[in-house]
C-alpha cells in the first residue's frame, strides 16, 4: 500500500506537494535499526504541523527557523534549479525549477552528520556553521513517531519539515 501526505499548492504556485510517507519512515528507520533502537511509527498529526509550518515558512521569503514547539524538529532547505534561455534574439529569460529532491536525499543529508557525534563521550565535534542534531534526532532512542511534509515556495526552493514525539536531543542525555 502506497501512502502519501498532500499538502495543498496554495494560490503561490501550481505544484503539488507530495512526500510519499512509506518511503520517508522507512529511510529514518534504517539509521534506527543501524544502532539499535526502535522504528518509528509514522503520524499523520506530526505530519500535519509539519505541513502547516513548512506552508508557514513557505511565505516567509526564505527565513528558514524552527517552529519553536515542544516537538523535535529537523528542517532542509534546498534551491531552486534555475536556467537561462535566450528569447528574440538577446533577451535573457531565467526560469527555475525545484530540484528532484527524494526522501532519501532528505534523510542522508541529515545522516551525514553521524560524522562528526562521539556516542562514547556524547559529544559532536562538527565544524563551524555544522551540527549532528539533526542526526541525533534521527535515532533518538525516546522517539517513537515521526511525521514530515514539504513546501515548493514560489521561487521552487522546497522546504521539508519533520517533526518527532517525544522531543530527542535532551542536553545531557545519550540519543541511544
Amino acid at each position: 500500500m502506497l501512502i502519501l501526505f498532500l499538502i495543498p499548492a496554495g494560490k503561490s504556485s501550481a505544484q503539488d506537494y507530495k512526500i510519499e510517507a512509506i518511503r520517508m519512515l522507512e529511510e529514518h528507520n534504517l539509521l534506527r535499526t543501524a544502532v539499535g533502537v526502535p522504528k518509528l511509527r509514522w503520524s499523520d498529526s506530526l505530519a500535519g504541523e509539519a505541513a502547516a509550518w513548512a506552508n508557514k515558512l513557505k511565505k516567509s521569503g526564505g527565513n528558514i527557523q524552527h517552529s519553536r514547539t515542544n516537538l523535535g524538529e529537523n528542517l532542509y532547505w534546498a534551491s531552486a534549479v534555475k536556467k537561462a534561455t535566450n528569447k528574440h534574439g538577446g533577451n535573457w529569460k531565467w526560469t527555475s525549477t525545484p530540484q528532484p529532491i527524494t526522501e532519501q536525499d532528505v534523510v542522508t543529508s541529515w545522516a551525514s552528520e553521524r560524522q562528526w557525534y562521539s556516542r562514547s563521550r556524547n559529544t559532536c565535534n562538527a565544524p563551524p556553521g555544522k551540527t549532528c542534531s539533526h542526526y541525533t534526532q534521527i535515532v533518538w532512542e525516546n522517539t517513537m513517531e515521526v511525521g514530515c511534509a514539504k513546501a515548493v515556495c514560489r521561487d521552487n526552493s522546497q522546504v521539508w519539515v519533520c517533526n518527532y514525539a517525544p522531543t530527542g536531543n535532551v542536553v545531557g542525555q545519550r540519543p541511544y
